[in-house]
C-alpha cells in the first residue's frame, strides 16, 4: 500500500448544540450528554426534537447585507475557535495561496423565509433582502472576504456528505499544489424549509432519536458549523484517507446492500495504507432511520471481520446535514486527542434484524487511539468516509 500524503488538521473550531468550547463538547461526547430540545419554533403548535445552537452568536447588523445570515453567524463563531491556527496561517502564508471550501445545504435560506413572510404572497420583498445570502457559495465567500483570502473559494452541496467532501476537496487542493493551506468544513442552520421538509418525508422522530434501536423512528435535525485549517505538514492529527462513492440507488433511500457505503470506507482505508483492523473507532452515519441504519450495519460487516467500537453522535447533536461530515470529523479529532470514545446513546434495545455492532456504552474503556473512520452518507447515494490518524510528534494532538 502507498504511503499517505501529509494532510494536517488543526484544532477545530466548532459550534453545535453541545456548545462552542471544545472542552465542554468533549465532556458531552464522552459522557453521552444530549444537546437536544423540544421546540415548536418552525412548526407552531407542533413540538419537534431539535439540536439547536444556544451559544451566543455575533451581531451581524453591521455586516454587508449579502453576509447577514444565521449560517454565517455560525461560521463566525467557528472561526473564533480557530483563532490561534488562523493567526499563524495569515501571518505566514500569502492570501492567494489559501483556499476556502465549505459544505452546506441551507446557506441563507432562513433569511429568505423571513423576507417572504414579511412581503406576503403579493407584496414586494423588503429592501433588506439580498438573494446572494441564499446562494450555496455564500458561506465560502463570507469566510474569504472576512479573512482577506484570495485563493480558490467554493462551496459543495451534496446533502449530508457536503462538508466531508469539502475536507476531501481541501486535501486534493494541497496535493495538487493549488494551495498551501485550506480553511475547510461546513455549516448548516435550522430553518422552516429543512425542518418541515424532512417532516413531510416522514423521516423525523418526535422524540430523541435512537440510532440502531429496534424502536427507532427517524432523525432529529440539528445545526452546526465546524472548520479546520488544513495544511500539508506532518505530525499531529492527519486526514490520512478519504473515500467517495456515488451509488445513485434512489433520490432519498440508501442502497440496501450498503455496497456504495462499503466502497467509500474501503477507499479511505486504501488511501491511508491501513487494514480494517487498524481502525480503533468508527463514527457511524447513524441517522436512526430504518433504512439507513440497516444499510450501514450491513456495509460495516461486509468490510470489517470484527467491527471496531462505534457510535452515532447524531443522538447527541441531531443530524446537522451539510455540516455533519466536518462536525463528526471534529469529534474524531477530539477522540484521538483525548484517547476517549464518544458514547452511543439510545434505549439499549438493539435491532435484532440487522448485523450487530459494538456500540460504545458507558462501560467501554478506550484503548490507545491511533486511527478513526467517520461515515457520511447522503441523499442520492453520495457517500464519503474520512480516516483520521494521530502522530504524537505534534503537541496539538495531545
Amino acid at each position: 500500500m502507498s504511503q499517505p500524503v501529509p494532510c494536517h488538521l488543526s484544532r477545530p473550531g466548532v459550534v453545535c448544540s453541545l456548545g462552542d468550547e471544545l472542552d465542554a463538547i468533549s465532556e458531552a461526547l464522552f459522557t453521552g450528554q444530549r444537546g437536544l430540545e423540544a421546540s415548536d419554533r418552525y412548526s407552531p403548535g407542533i413540538l419537534q426534537t431539535l439540536g439547536s445552537v444556544r451559544s451566543p452568536l455575533s451581531d451581524d447588523s453591521d455586516w454587508p447585507t449579502a453576509h447577514r445570515s444565521r449560517n454565517n453567524r455560525l461560521l463566525a463563531r467557528a472561526l473564533d475557535g480557530l483563532a490561534a491556527p488562523l493567526s499563524r496561517l495569515l501571518e505566514t502564508t500569502p492570501a492567494s495561496r489559501i483556499g476556502v471550501v465549505i459544505g452546506t445545504s441551507t446557506s441563507g435560506i432562513a433569511e429568505t423565509e423571513i423576507a417572504l413572510a414579511t412581503a406576503g404572497r403579493e407584496g414586494p420583498l423588503p429592501e433588506s433582502f439580498d438573494y446572494a445570502r441564499q446562494e450555496l457559495g455564500a458561506p465560502a465567500r463570507f469566510i474569504a472576504e472576512r479573512l482577506g483570502i484570495t485563493g480558490p473559494c467554493y462551496a459543495l452541496s451534496t446533502a449530508c456528505s457536503s462538508s466531508a467532501r469539502a475536507l476531501a476537496s481541501a486535501r486534493r487542493l494541497l496535493r495538487s499544489g493549488e494551495c498551501d493551506a485550506v480553511i475547510a468544513g461546513g455549516a448548516d442552520s435550522l430553518c422552516k424549509l429543512t425542518v418541515n421538509g424532512f417532516a413531510s418525508l416522514d423521516a423525523v422522530s418526535p422524540m430523541p432519536c435512537l440510532p440502531f434501536s429496534r424502536n427507532r423512528q427517524g432523525i432529529n435535525l440539528g445545526e452546526a458549523a465546524a472548520l479546520f485549517v488544513v495544511t500539508p505538514k506532518t505530525g499531529g492529527i492527519q486526514l490520512a484517507g478519504i473515500g467517495e462513492s456515488s451509488d445513485a440507488h434512489h433520490i432519498s433511500a440508501p442502497r440496501p446492500d450498503g455496497s456504495g457505503a462499503r466502497e467509500a470506507m474501503y477507499q479511505a482505508l486504501a488511501m491511508a495504507g491501513l487494514s480494517p483492523k487498524a481502525i480503533d473507532y468508527l463514527n457511524l452515519h447513524g441517522t436512526a432511520t430504518t433504512l439507513n441504519d440497516a444499510m450501514e450495519a450491513a456495509a460495516v460487516h461486509s468490510l470489517f471481520a470484527t467491527p471496531p467500537p462505534a457510535s452515532s453522535t447524531k443522538a447527541l447533536t441531531g443530524h446537522t446535514l451539510g455540516a455533519a461530515g466536518a462536525l463528526e470529523a471534529a469529534f474524531c479529532w477530539l477522540a484521538l486527542a483525548h484517547g476517549r470514545l464518544p458514547r452511543h446513546v439510545y434505549d439499549g434495545d438493539y435491532d435484532p434484524e440487522i448485523p450487530a455492532l459494538p456500540l460504545v456504552d458507558h462501560s467501554r474503556a478506550a484503548r490507545p487511539l491511533r486511527a478513526t473512520l467517520s461515515n457520511s452518507f447522503a441523499f442520492g447515494g453520495s457517500n464519503a468516509s474520512l480516516l483520521l490518524t494521530r502522530d504524537d510528534t505534534d503537541s496539538e494532538a495531545s
